[in-house]
């Protein structure tokens, strides 16, 4: 079984990089080729003009061509993390995923770039003559000692900044995770005895990095495969190593681990046993890093010192030293002011934004997206999450001043506040946006009926369930027929081993469900015999009597059939104590980022209470993804032009919203277009109170906004994530039959947040 289970996990990941086209990255223009004037602008002749000024003026470049923005990923493939001397080609999905990275949390644009050479001089001569094409280098998975030869050979003759991250990244955020676990111990870098494990490109760069921050370098110890590297070892030794010699006899790792108060683990799996922590000093400090098995598990360190603080480089475990809290931003920073290199001030600027963003009061929309996680600064909270949307210009303002301050930028930034406020309206222009869903959602476990058992589209959901969250699928359906099709489909999961099943024909709690069933009905012309026909063959009405009951905490319908049909249902059964369907909700996830509208499904023709219902719920489930709403509520009427049906019943709604004082930027009535075009909107009505484009639409016919969701998602290109269903308390969540099993999926994370964080 564990055996097909990885058969399906290569193969998964073999056809995320071949399909629907192969790779991760392409190449789009970014200006209009769509006439002769558009070519002769681009190209010849107009294009001369853009090369004469970068000619006479090399800085201009920046402004004529896209080098500004542009980060070149440059490998040779001799040290590709847990795969090794792999080489260049075969390093080139890696690379390609490191674009990537930067392009979706720092919106940098990246060429790959793999080199068959394993010389290092050689290396960095190509590295050196790329230089007119890019406005930074990121060196990668080169191995050591020749990544330290390459970086300083090209950080001398380079006046563009050149970074290695698999050194520099990995000892910021190892930095910036030291400075808040000393915080919480009380102790000082400049008291502390460190020791490491690991004296490979990132072990030296986090030892340096540590030195920088007020360690003394006599009291580091690294050790290696080896031993104690001590003076006159000849045995796998370096000249990065040697700076660290101590002592001049052998001795082991148990040796010289008592009474450290840091271990610093950039080695693999097993290296530092419990006998070695309990050695350490009062609550001690253990970074084990090694990837994919740390060189101790937080279980066992806490097994033996219960206040010892833990940091891994795995997501499973709190205080992830993950290098992307770094390297988008630190390149975000440096790029906008020009910065010719970056210098251990912009290092340390690094360290300090990060490790203050830990100790920072949770923002609410960081709160919003890793709901049901504890996110207040202490043992297991040193670091920020990495999709904490405050990171970019946090950490990004921070480099951009230091290097200012250092006198390395060639572009400075006048206003640096407002610098950093226009990262921070860039964050959620990504189809990352579901992420944090996924990171809240894994923080509990919740049992998630899908009443559809039988649907291949359900089983795959449940399949990826099951590997990429910790909630728990119940399926709806007759055991041997869902057997059969997870067989059919090559799923390896299986009925009541992997997953609880309900059975419609043969259930031992048939009679508790249809007496609950029948109770809640008795008054609606429900019969004894009716009830138990419905439990026998409905589904949606079995899966709503299942929530009721307290066997699972939500659930999901909508594969086939139609959408009020199933409403009906759960309006039925778990339409109660204060909840009630009041709109349904589509997130279109689109290129230049996420778009709310509502209502797509239930209300047909609304009244202004509804619509008012609806905004409140819409801008409610846009925090839930970290977006600050801004709500437009729409007619064919602009504020006031047209005395249109929609346009009377928008206004009254606005009137509403009005009385009620909600916390959240709306403006109507207007049309979609003045929503979305700010500039359209200040010619129409220069006195609007919605300052840029609204993020959510709110129709006045449900036709309109279903109509508009399938043609963002037909014609547009949009990841639809919904339909949510608003006002039920994240009890039920209906879907419609075009949905697939990644979207079943995004919905079972939406449905995996525990009540009371959204609804």
């Amino acid at each position: 079984m564990e055996e097909t289970r990885q058969d399906n996990a290569r193969q998964a990941a073999l056809d995320y990089h071949e399909f629907p086209k192969p790779g991760k990255l392409e190449i789009r223009a970014t200006k209009p080729l769509a006439n002769g004037r558009d070519l002769s602008r681009a190209y010849s002749p107009g294009v001369a003009e853009a090369c004469l000024e970068i000619k006479a003026d090399p800085s201009t470049a920046s402004r004529y061509t896209s080098r500004g923005n542009l980060v070149a990923v440059v490998s040779n493939g001799t040290a590709v993390l847990g795969l090794g001397n792999i080489g260049a080609l075969a390093s080139k999905p890696v690379m390609e995923g490191k674009a990537v990275l930067f392009k979706k949390f720092a919106n940098i644009d990246c060429f790959d770039i793999e080199v068959n050479e394993s010389d290092p001089y050689k290396l960095a001569d190509i590295v050196c003559a790329l230089e007119p094409t890019f406005g930074a280098i990121n060196l990668e998975d080169i191995k050591s000692p020749d990544c330290f030869i390459v970086e300083q050979i090209c950080r001398e003759r380079m006046k563009i900044p050149v970074f290695h991250d698999d050194q520099h990244g990995t000892a910021i955020v190892v930095g910036a995770a030291a400075t808040n676990a000393l915080h919480v111990a009380g102790k000082k870098f400049a008291d502390i005895k460190v020791v490491s494990t690991g004296g490979g490109a990132a072990g030296i760069a986090c030892l340096n990095m540590l030195l920088k921050l007020g360690v003394k370098r006599e009291n580091v110890w690294l050790c290696d495969l080896a031993g104690l590297v001590y003076a006159g070892r000849t045995d796998q030794m370096t000249e990065q190593k040697a700076a660290f010699a101590q002592g001049s006899t052998p001795k082991t790792l148990a040796e010289v681990i008592v009474g450290a108060d840091l271990f610093l683990g950039l080695s693999g799996p097993g290296v530092l046993t419990p006998e070695m922590v309990q050695s350490m000093t009062r609550q001690p400090i253990v970074f084990a890093l090694a990837n994919p098995t740390p060189e101790i598990l937080p279980d066992a360190v806490r097994a033996v010192v219960p206040d010892a603080i833990m940091a891994t480089g795995r997501s499973d475990f709190p205080n992830q030293v993950n290098n992307v809290l770094c390297f988008p931003f630190i390149f975000r920073g440096a790029l906008d002011v020009g910065a010719t290199t970056i210098n251990a001030e912009m290092e340390l600027a690094c360290i300090e934004g990060i490790a203050a963003l830990a100790r920072a009061t949770t923002s609410a929309e960081a709160a919003a997206a890793y709901s049901g996680e504890k996110l207040s600064f202490g043992a297991d909270y040193l670091i920020p999450k990495p999709f904490d949307p405050r990171l970019i210009g946090v950490v990004a303002s921070a480099v951009a001043k230091a290097a200012m301050e250092t006198g390395v930028a060639t572009r400075p930034i006048a206003d640096i506040e407002a610098y950093r406020e226009k990262l921070d309206g860039s964050v959620f222009k990504s189809a990352l946006i579901m992420r944090p869903v996924f990171e809240a959602a894994a923080q509990v476990t919740r049992r998630i009926i899908f009443a559809e058992g039988e649907d291949e589209r359900v089983l795959r959901a449940a399949n990826a369930m099951l590997e990429e969250t910790t909630d728990k699928p119940i399926l709806i359906g007759r055991p041997e027929v869902i057997a059969n099709r997870c067989e059919r489909a090559g799923l390896p999961i299986r009925p009541d081993k992997d997953f609880e099943i309900i059975n419609p024909e043969s259930d031992h709690r048939y009679r508790d469900y249809w007496g609950s069933y029948h109770e809640l009905m008795a008054r609606q012309g429900v019969t004894p015999d009716i009830a138990r026909a419905v439990m026998r063959t409905n589904s949606t009405a079995i899966a709503a009597v299942g929530v009721h009951r307290g066997d699972a905490d939500s659930m999901i319908c909508g594969t086939f059939g139609q959408y009020l049909w199933h409403l009906g249902y759960v309006r039925q059964i778990l339409a109660r104590e204060g909840r009630s369907p009041q709109g349904a909700l589509s997130l279109m996830i689109l290129e230049d980022g996420p778009l709310f509208i509502a209502d797509t499904q239930i209300n047909p023709v609304p009244s202004p209470e509804q619509i008012a219902q609806s905004a409140i719920g819409a801008a409610r489930h846009a925090r839930r993804f970290g977006v600050v709403p801004k709500v437009a509520l729409c007619s064919h009427s602009n504020f006031g032009n047209l005395d249109s049906d929609s346009g009377r019943r928008v206004r009254a709604a606005m009137e509403i919203l009005d009385a009620r004082e909600v916390d959240f930027e709306y403006e109507g009535e207007m049309s979609a277009d003045a929503a979305l075009d700010p500039e359209l909107r200040t010619r129409i009505f220069p006195n609007a109170r919605l300052h840029g484009p609204a993020n959510i639409l709110v129709f006045g016919y449900t036709d309109a906004a279903s109509t508009a969701r399938n043609m963002l998602k037909f014609k547009a290109g949009g990841l639809e994530v919904g339909p949510i269903l608003m006002g039920m308390g994240n009890l039920a969540h209906i879907v419609t039959p075009s949905i697939t099993a990644r979207g079943l999926l995004n919905i079972a994370a939406l449905a995996g947040t525990p009540v009371g964080h959204y609804g």
